[in-house]
């Protein structure tokens, strides 16, 4: 079977103004799979679904920062599921591991920091039952393993925030990415 869209299909590869265009103009639940690797929360990707068209990457980057406000804890859960714990090589070879490995650049090849990393994500994993989230993108591997080590002192109430923050931070920057290539 082809990887090829349909002919009449809008292409998910697309990128800047023809990732808008094709987003604007393709069926809903088209438009909901473009923006599922940015961020596969379904109530996120269907409220900005449902705003369309947007006549700029602007307003529909400025509406995507406020859709589906305060996101559930099973919503953090499942968007948790495709995230890589950082600092280890995301698998994959679509659209989402290729934005997990550019994200991570920053701690490739450091390994004393990739250790630490690696250790305080089991702790954090112990602590909080999910994996340590952070957006790694313009973030040194020191800065990461710091907030790995402030965000292991809160409590199980103050870290869901926290982590939804940084889930719907690197959404922005996912979505920016892909009409900004």
């Amino acid at each position: 079977m082809s990887s090829e869209p349909a002919p009449d299909a809008p292409d998910h590869r697309a990128s800047g103004p023809d990732f808008l265009t094709a987003f604007n103009t393709a069926r809903f639940a088209e438009a909901e799979a473009m923006l599922r690797p940015c961020l596969d929360i379904p109530r996120w990707c269907n409220e900005i679904a449902a705003a369309r068209p947007f006549a700029t990457a602007g307003e529909l980057l400025s509406f995507a920062e406020l859709a589906a406000p305060d996101f559930t804890e099973a919503e953090v859960d499942g968007a948790l599921a495709h995230h890589p714990r950082i600092g280890e090589r995301p698998a994959g070879s679509g659209v989402e591991g290729a934005f997990s490995r550019s994200e991570q650049a920053s701690v490739s090849g450091l390994s004393g920091v990739r250790d630490r990393l690696g250790a305080g994500n089991r702790a954090y994993e112990d602590r909080f039952g999910r994996v340590f989230l952070i957006r790694a993108a313009g973030r040194s591997a020191e800065e990461i393993l710091a907030s790995l080590q402030d965000r292991l002192q809160h409590t199980v109430e103050e870290e869901l925030p926290v982590i939804a923050a940084q889930l719907r931070d690197i959404a922005i920057l996912r979505l920016d990415g892909l009409l900004h290539p």
